[in-house]
């Protein structure tokens, strides 16, 4: 049989698509947990397996936001501002049918939702392997959580940075610890579920 192979030219590389599927994902997740399951050992008697999953995937996703975030702002975006048509249905006036993003913004932008995505996989397919939720209300799931995460990081801001007085790297770092607790038991309880029989 002839082995027919799609290729799609990237940017920058050359990826090769096969028909029956774009990636087998599920051996790439398996692949994932052997590596993560192997730096486990040493930490088995004071972590549980699903929680180390947990930070191992959540590390490695934050990361690829960070590498991404590095890249895309100092090689795509390249430090201007950027300036994005409006359509006549969103022109907040006659005059102004355009709207201006910072570089930075305008790089967490692109970023984020790659990020939100690489972050649901890791946990659908590495973390919290046991759920029987269908994966389209997983990932509705998991954008609630990760939306109330950012919630509470604009307003743990607001109030430490600006009413508190205090440094803004120590109230981000303080706020981190508050959202990745309740990031992981919402993943554990609310998004990726297992019923109980």
């Amino acid at each position: 049989m002839k082995n027919n192979h799609i290729f799609c030219v990237c940017h920058f590389f050359v990826v090769p698509l096969q028909p029956q599927g774009i990636y087998d994902m599920n051996r790439l997740a398996r692949i994932i947990t052997k590596v993560i399951d192997f730096f486990y050992r040493p930490f088995e008697k004071w972590i549980p397996e699903q929680m180390f999953r947990y930070a191992a995937c959540g590390g490695g996703n934050m990361v690829l936001d960070w590498v991404l975030y590095f890249l895309i702002y100092n090689f795509v975006i390249g430090h201007d501002l950027v300036y994005l048509q409006l359509p006549n249905f969103f022109q907040l006036s006659t005059l102004n049918s355009q709207l201006c993003l910072t570089p930075h913004i305008a790089t967490l932008c692109i970023v984020f939702p790659i990020t939100l995505l690489t972050g649901f996989w890791l946990q659908k397919y590495v973390t919290f392997t046991q759920s029987d939720l269908h994966g389209a209300r997983q990932l509705i799931r998991y954008i609630t959580i990760v939306a109330v995460n950012l919630a509470i990081n604009y307003f743990g801001l607001k109030l430490c940075v600006e009413m508190w007085g205090w440094y803004p790297t120590p109230s981000k770092m303080a706020i981190t610890v508050i959202t990745v607790i309740i990031s992981y038991f919402g993943q554990k309880y609310y998004s990726f579920r297992v019923k109980k029989i």
